[in-house]
């Protein structure tokens, strides 16, 4: 059987499997917005921190828990997804019997990578600590002022899977200057998360 260039080049063109020209774009994966978790719940949160260093509250130790809601709707966009906060909330227990509180607000993530991110939460701190006047409190006290107090907080975290990462923290509360006393709380801390 005689073969022949023409026909040869036939075979290896139906015997190859079809191959489609490189496209760039898809060597870098496209940005997919998180999928909303099967319950409202997102993300739950235990740690510890350090209360106040600097303050009459020093070497006294929290254990936190918190969770973190999932995100009213989620968008295709990057950016505006990661301006939509999840609804947070959590309290905070001094084991030594200094100031314990409760908080809720929102937390707001960002990715630096994929597994590096950034978040800030902001909202309201409701706690059994001391708000008389000064000359009141008990010396191993903060005097608070009043309550509720804002909360503020930041954190820097790393994801190890897709369910567990680990986080640095940092939070603080305060009135604001609203109260005569303006004390408040800042604490260092550090917290592991499942996301569901």
């Amino acid at each position: 059987m005689r073969v022949t260039l023409p026909s040869l080049a036939a075979a290896i063109i139906l015997a190859a499997p079809s191959v489609q020209a490189a496209d760039p774009s898809a060597l870098v994966p496209a940005y997919r917005p998180p999928v909303q978790p099967l319950s409202i719940v997102s993300e739950f949160r235990i740690g510890g921190a350090a209360q106040d260093p600097g303050s009459n509250e020093k070497n006294t130790s929290n254990v936190n828990g918190e969770f973190l809601f999932a995100k009213p709707v989620t968008l295709e966009d990057r950016l505006w997804n990661a301006l939509i906060p999840r609804p947070t909330v959590g309290g905070s227990y001094n084991v030594d019997g200094r100031t314990s509180y409760a908080y809720l607000g929102a937390t707001w993530t960002f990715d630096i990578t994929d597994r590096i991110f950034v978040e800030g939460f902001f909202g309201a701190g409701f706690h059994d600590g001391w708000t008389g006047p000064k000359v009141y409190v008990p010396k191993t006290f903060n005097s608070l002022g009043c309550n509720p107090l804002f909360r503020e907080a930041a954190a820097v975290g790393f994801r190890l899977t897709e369910h567990w990462s680990v986080m640095a923290t940092i939070e603080h509360m305060s009135n604001a200057g609203l109260c005569v006393n303006n004390r408040g709380l800042t604490n260092f801390g550090g917290k592991i998360a499942y996301t569901f």
